[in-house]
């Protein structure tokens, strides 16, 4: 392009079912530093929608098909109403996340569900997605993908923390991005919110008002995955098999259950995170006061808020980025990060006319 900028919408849906992130940027072909964020926002699950995405792991290969086709549809129309209502000319293409249904790595499964084709000919543009995939194939963990953003786009930082669904980190380590998933934070802390009918805990009052279940908390810390080395990552499948019940074995009240996890949480980050560093603390649980102070307790270390809108959409900019990455057919999955046997571009192309291509 003239301006040498490429103009992309990223798109993200997390596993906390917050609702679906767009971000319109432009970034420089080549100096990737150079980026804006130029239109944001943030679109709220139907209760309907929030429904099927729930009950989603428990269908049939069929039924996946369907909702794949019919997510992708959903997620055409509303990239359509974003490109009208912000009057966005200029977009080379766009890149989707989609939602991941499954995630099983260990056994060669991912699946993040919006179909690319159907999008791409909803919009007429290009669409780069499943980034997942290609990963998995070559014996990695399909995730964490942020980390080639954090490398590339934030380096000034010591570590970049996610928090949302799950915790999520990232560093330089001898010259190599290290990365992983540390524990999971909203998609437990949201479940049991939405118990007592509140879709989160604003700020973190309910926890900060709740007792910590001491024996909860020591078997928490206990679970063999925090003891694992990474590569690492985790997904809804082991959240279900494993947290819920342990919690529901140990406690039922509400507010000691948040309260627990949130000191959960904050221990697990302060095994990861080392005294005085710099963190760049990004994602839905950055809004969370009460767990943002008990992460500064163990990490030992003083946090400095970013921009509402690095917070919220880092991860569809960085989605946006890892399209970019891939229609340059340039790295954007790190064997250092995911344990696949390479570094790798990873995604496939989708254009509007059916004319689909798939770059290795």
């Amino acid at each position: 392009m003239q301006d040498n900028y490429i103009y992309c919408i990223g798109l993200m849906s997390g596993t906390s079912l917050d609702g679906i992130d767009l971000a319109y940027i432009k970034i420089h072909e080549n100096s990737y530093k150079d980026f804006r964020i130029i239109q944001a926002d943030t679109i709220a699950y139907s209760n309907q929608w929030k429904n099927k995405l729930q009950e989603a792991i428990n269908y049939d290969k069929k039924d996946l098909q369907i909702l794949d086709v019919d997510y992708g549809k959903f997620l055409g129309k509303i990239l359509n109403n974003f490109i009208k209502e912000h009057r966005i000319t200029k977009l080379d293409f766009i890149a989707s996340h989609g939602h991941t249904i499954l995630h099983q790595p260990e056994v060669g499964i991912t699946l993040q569900i919006g179909n690319g084709q159907e999008i791409a000919t909803i919009t007429k543009k290009d669409v780069v997605c499943d980034f997942r995939t290609q990963d998995v194939v070559l014996g990695g963990q399909g995730a964490p993908l942020v980390p080639i953003g954090d490398r590339l786009l934030f380096s000034d930082y010591d570590y970049c923390l996610n928090l949302g669904g799950f915790a999520n980190i990232s560093y330089e380590e001898n010259k190599r991005r290290i990365a992983f998933d540390i524990c999971p934070v909203n998609i437990v802390l949201n479940y049991y919110t939405r118990k007592i009918g509140v879709e989160y805990d604003n700020d973190g009052r309910m926890a900060s008002e709740g007792k910590i279940n001491v024996e909860l908390l020591r078997r928490l810390n206990a679970l063999s995955f925090y003891q694992e080395l990474p590569p690492k990552s985790l997904g809804l499948e082991w959240v279900q098999s494993t947290i819920f019940p342990l919690i529901d074995k140990e406690e039922a009240d509400i507010s000691t259950i948040l309260r627990t996890f949130v000191e959960h949480v904050a221990m697990q980050i302060g095994n990861v995170v080392k005294n005085d560093a710099t963190i760049l603390v990004t994602g839905g649980g950055a809004f969370n006061t009460f767990l943002m102070k008990r992460i500064e307790f163990f990490a030992q270390t003083k946090i400095k808020q970013v921009s509402t809108e690095l917070i919220d959409y880092k991860e569809a900019l960085i989605f946006a980025l890892l399209g970019v990455l891939k229609v340059q057919n340039k790295v954007n999955c790190l064997q250092s990060v995911t344990g696949a046997k390479k570094d790798h571009s990873s995604g496939n192309i989708f254009y509007p006319h059916k004319k689909n291509k798939v770059l290795e």
